[in-house]
């Protein structure tokens, strides 16, 4: 069912879920109240590219998070395929070659790339256990910077990242910089396997472009209801 309202561009529905009749099922659920959503990996491994394709058709906007990670002509031929089916965003591992052949491969097609800084899930544990000396907050600014230097079109941060690498990025002279957030959960919301997490409202305050919502929307009794009640939580921000 394609969208008759107009619903909120910075919100972007999760559709993380095992086969793609699920997340179709789900779309036709959530109806006008989002316009605009993230095909996973756990789609990727089935026909995510169809199911793309499909809300293209239908008008709306696509966010394929599949952290491309691979050597440069690799990826730059794969950023190439995408862009040329019409998505819009596309995660990469912000590393700095591979960020740099993905920004070659999308070239002016319109298809946006995000470096993926430090995932959301990770605590500074977890990041020291990965035999980083850097805080995550620290390993984020350096990430965002080599970014920068990339070209690309911004990253994937935790929202308690979000202001610092809105400074930076400001600093840098890219005030349209896209700082794209998951670990958005609203106020009552279970925080699941989320550690650095941040409600919707904070998350634009801090820099945030868009909010990527999975469970809070896609597991609630009424997914509609829950997409419009995040949209009203941010209309005024």
């Amino acid at each position: 069912m394609a969208p008759n309202r107009e619903p909120d561009p910075r919100l972007i529905c999760a559709l993380d879920v095992p086969t793609t009749e699920e997340a179709r099922a789900l779309v036709d659920r959530i109806q006008d109240a989002v316009g605009f959503y993230k095909i996973g990996l756990q789609l990727f491994a089935t026909d995510g590219m169809a199911l793309a394709r499909e809300l293209k058709a239908e008008g709306r906007r696509v966010f394929l998070d599949w952290k491309l990670h691979d050597i440069g002509a690799t990826v730059e031929k794969a950023a190439a395929s995408l862009a040329g089916a019409g998505c819009d965003l596309l995660t990469v591992h912000a590393r700095p070659q591979v960020m740099a052949a993905a920004r070659r491969g999308a070239g002016d097609s319109g298809l946006k790339v995000l470096g993926v800084t430090v995932l959301t899930s990770l605590s500074a544990e977890d990041v020291a256990a990965d035999d980083h000396s850097l805080s995550p907050a620290e390993l984020v600014e350096l990430r965002v910077r080599q970014a920068l230097d990339a070209g690309i079109d911004g990253v994937v941060s935790s929202p308690q990242e979000a202001r610092r690498v809105r400074e930076i990025a400001t600093a840098a002279g890219r005030p349209e910089f896209l700082i794209v957030t998951p670990g958005i959960r609203p106020v009552g919301a279970s925080m699941d396997d989320q550690s650095r997490a941040a409600t919707p409202e904070q998350a634009l305050r801090d820099g945030a472009t868009h909010l990527v919502v999975g469970r809070p929307i896609t597991a609630a009794a009424d997914p509609r209801e829950a997409a419009l009640a995040v949209a009203e939580s941010i209309a005024l921000v």
